[in-house]
């Protein structure tokens, strides 16, 4: 019995589930490609699940989707809404939503194994359909690979995934060479001497450090990092004390980096550092900052030959008018890691999932809009067609360019 996409998009974004705990959404997976004849592997990577498809000799195809949802609470008004909870990480009870879209990468990736299955009698070689857990903690591809995926499933020629995001449904965005940022989750907390806060005389301020620091580390884009260069370092969050007239032993901060180049990328961190440390040691603190590196994403880059490759594959499928040149985008990815572990050439588009009516007299050429509720945002809401027709289309169509 054919799948109902629709159907399966619907209840996986009714229950959406945090990085590292998509069992449900993996079960979903694993139950539907074992139906339509697939080789199946599940918990790779805690709970990632890949389907393998023999089809005689031919191209090794990967075809990639990622399963995770935000701690984000659903303000669509959708009569679909995720009303969802989970519990994150710190042990906090969270709200879940496919905020970013997760939902149409799955189902996409379902329907497309679906139509390949279905038309083996046009086409040979293998295709692997990987479903990823955790893109949104960066850490989900890489799980993957160190759980020995390339030990279960066939090396493959080429690594192919897309992403749904604010753009006219059904439309294409595509860009060969750096397509997405590098990015890098920091937290530094700074060490002082606690007291009253009357006798500020008699401490080592350390919420008065992580201000400072705050503001001193915006110079690093505006002063390190030339004009035909990139970077974004944002602090997006400042923790110290628990009382007015106290103040505290430490406070800490939170920071994003975004680059777009691997130097760049080593000069902003070490800036990062020294300008924590000098400004410690500028305050007296007692103790040098903690620097703590968390979530990381590496450069996506599209191979240039590979992408063009699969612009005119989709170009002759979906018209020209559909298929553009989006860019680079400074939102960030780990598909990469899939295609960089066996030196595999990696092609990563977007799809628009949007109601047309909202992009009358758009220029697409200057990249996402920024008055449409977008990937993240509580009110993100693609709409069902024709996102997932032609998500399932396009991954066919790029899918078939390799297979023989």
């Amino acid at each position: 019995m054919a799948l109902n996409l629709e159907e399966i998009y619907v209840d996986l974004h009714q229950n959406p589930e945090l990085s590292f705990q998509e069992f449900r959404t993996a079960g979903i997976v694993a139950g539907h490609l074992e139906d339509l004849g697939y080789e199946v592997h599940t918990e790779i990577g805690q709970t990632g699940v890949v389907g393998v498809l023999f089809n005689g000799d031919g191209p090794t195809v990967l075809l990639r989707a990622d399963m995770d949802g935000l701690p984000v609470l659903e303000e669509t008004g959708l009569d679909y809404a995720s009303e969802a909870r989970g519990t994150d990480r710190a042990g906090n009870d969270v709200p879940v939503m496919h905020a970013c879209g997760h939902d149409v990468h799955v189902t996409a990736l379902l329907g497309a194994a679906e139509e390949l299955a279905e038309t083996t009698n046009e086409w040979s070689g293998t295709v692997i359909a990987l479903f990823q857990p955790a893109e949104e903690e960066g850490g989900g591809a890489q799980a993957m690979v160190d759980d020995g995926l390339y030990d279960i499933v066939p090396t493959p020629d080429v690594v192919l995934g897309q992403h749904v995001g604010p753009l006219p449904a059904g439309l294409v965005g595509l860009h060969a060479g750096v397509t997405m940022a590098a990015a890098d989750s920091i937290g530094i907390t700074m060490h002082g001497v606690g007291g009253h806060g009357s006798r500020p005389e008699t401490t080592v301020d350390p919420v008065l450090m992580t201000a400072t620091l705050a503001v001193r580390l915006q110079q690093i884009v505006s002063r390190e990092v030339g004009p035909l260069e990139q970077a974004v370092v944002t602090v997006g969050q400042i923790h110290g004390g628990t009382k007015n007239n106290i103040i505290p032993a430490k406070a800490s901060l939170g920071l994003s980096v975004r680059t777009f180049n691997r130097d760049v990328r080593s000069r902003v961190i070490g800036a990062i550092e020294r300008i924590a440390n000098a400004e410690a040691e500028a305050a007296g603190a007692v103790r040098a900052p903690e620097i703590e590196y968390q979530e990381s994403f590496p450069l996506t880059v599209n191979d240039p030959d590979a992408t063009e490759r699969a612009r005119t594959a989709l170009t002759e499928v979906l018209g020209a008018d559909h298929v553009i040149d989006s860019g680079v985008v400074s939102g960030s990815e780990d598909v990469g890691v899939l295609a960089d572990a066996v030196g595999a050439p990696l092609v990563y588009w977007f799809i628009g999932g949007s109601d047309h009516s909202l992009f009358v007299g758009a220029d697409f050429t200057q990249g996402f809009p920024t008055d449409i509720a977008s990937n993240h945002s509580p009110l993100f809401a693609p709409v069902i067609e024709p996102t997932l027709s032609a998500g399932v289309r396009v991954l066919v169509t790029a899918a078939r360019e390799w297979l023989a």
